[in-house]
């Protein structure tokens, strides 16, 4: 039997149509991904992972800009049972997170299957199992092959941040003559150099990117089009996010919060005056409440009081070179950064109105979000970074793990029993 259900290799796992898992197929090879393989590893369960893009992490590989680092310190992004090596930096960069997450697959032996686009997925009443449908593409033939798998349990790996957002503003896709990008896409400002940018959104990424324009000579001004918390990244050299966790072990999120924008203001005045209104909410309630991160400053702030980068409103239309702000101002643009976030893709493929929402995240809160009905499973859905996922991945393991060992024993003890039975009749 065991046999039977063994995946086969790689040729012969294309030309086949439908493939039967003996164990969980998790989808999306990102950190989330990689964590629960690692821990179903762990507890002795097979897998397989399925991954759209060619290679591990591919938001971190292809869609993020060169100067990145990680915003936590680096014990705070470690996946399970392997610590980033020593000599890493506090804050670990792009490359050596990639580094990370590519030295932890090869640890832990886990080898997704690159170029699967998931289509649907949705679980069978009548035989109690997932039906997983695929598109495979990619290799020398450009035909696109169907595979449909059949598993008892399916993970949701894909992550918050799976697909970009780019907002319907008047005139930019039909009538601005400029360059217009994702921040997905923004790898450096040394090709704007002498150039006007309009950053669009002052979250981290807004904000990164425009620090990166103004050191690199760019003229860049970024849309403020709402209320935005802006916390230093340190307090007395301590990691303002470990000394938020800390203090809400022992005290009332309000008082948090409280102390929080104190020393925000000690440490870098008083935003509202250049143009960054704090939200009626504090920081870490806002966080729980709406997933929405504080900015943690690493210089945009400077640049915004030294002039380099400017604060404007919203925008009302584009037209030729030029934009038009809310309140009647026009700006000469050469070029746009779309800073305005990713999104959850969950919805467009998996049927399911249990776990997640229509927004593409578990209808339950953390710590009650990882797990569904039916054997389904989300991992890195927690809007709590690198150790929510990991928290995840954890739980997730070991719950499949249980069923999987209880069954196995059973198994052993059937096999055992039949063959006794056999040799007594002979």
């Amino acid at each position: 039997m065991e046999n039977m259900f063994r995946l086969m290799d790689s040729e012969d796992f294309l030309s086949r149509r439908c493939i039967w898992v003996n164990g969980p197929i998790i989808v999306g090879a990102g950190p989330s991904g990689l964590a629960t393989a690692a821990c179903l590893r762990e507890q002795g369960v097979p897998f397989v992972v399925l991954e759209r893009a060619d290679c591990i992490a591919s938001l971190w590989q292809k869609r993020t800009y060169n100067r990145l680092k990680l915003h936590l310190p680096k014990k705070f992004c470690e996946l399970p049972k392997i610590p980033f090596p020593e000599h890493f930096p506090e804050y670990p960069t792009k490359r050596q997170f990639i580094e990370y997450l590519e030295s932890y697959a090869k640890r832990f032996e886990i080898s997704p299957r690159f170029n699967e686009c998931v289509q649907s997925a949705r679980y069978d009443e009548t035989s109690g199992l997932w039906r997983v449908r695929t598109t495979v593409c990619g290799g020398a033939s450009p035909v696109k092959t169907e595979v449909e798998y059949i598993c008892r349990w399916l993970v949701v790996a894909t992550g918050e941040n799976a697909e970009r957002v780019v907002p319907e503003i008047d005139g930019l896709t039909t009538e601005f003559d400029g360059e217009v990008i994702h921040a997905c896409e923004y790898k450096s400002g040394e090709s704007y150099r002498g150039k006007r940018v309009l950053v669009v959104g002052c979250g981290n990424s807004g904000m990164e990117v425009s620090l990166d324009l103004a050191n690199h000579g760019a003229c860049p001004s970024m849309v403020v089009r709402s209320s935005v918390h802006v916390l230093p990244r340190e307090i007395l050299g301590k990691s303002t996010f470990e000394i938020a966790m800390m203090m809400m072990k022992w005290l009332p999120l309000w008082l948090v919060d409280k102390l929080l924008l104190i020393s925000a203001w000690v440490i870098l005045g008083n935003s509202a005056k250049y143009g960054l209104k704090r939200p009626e909410m504090g920081p870490m309630e806002l966080k729980g409440t709406t997933g929405k991160t504080p900015v943690l400053d690493i210089g945009a702030l400077d640049k915004i009081k030294s002039g380099h980068v400017r604060v404007v409103p919203g925008i009302r239309r584009f037209s030729g070179r030029h934009v038009e702000l809310v309140n009647g101002q026009m700006l000469e643009m050469d070029a746009v950064v779309l800073a305005t976030g990713y999104r959850s893709n969950v919805p467009s493929w998996l049927q399911d109105d249990d776990l997640f929402s229509k927004n593409g995240f578990p209808k339950s809160h953390f710590p009650n979000a990882w797990k569904g009905k039916s054997g389904l499973y989300a991992a890195g859905f927690t809007r709590r970074g690198l150790s929510g996922a990991s928290a995840d991945a954890m739980k997730i393991a070991q719950d499949i793990g249980n069923v999987w060992r209880e069954e196995t024993k059973q198994q052993k003890k059937r096999t055992r029993a039949c063959h006794r039975r056999c040799i007594s009749q002979f």
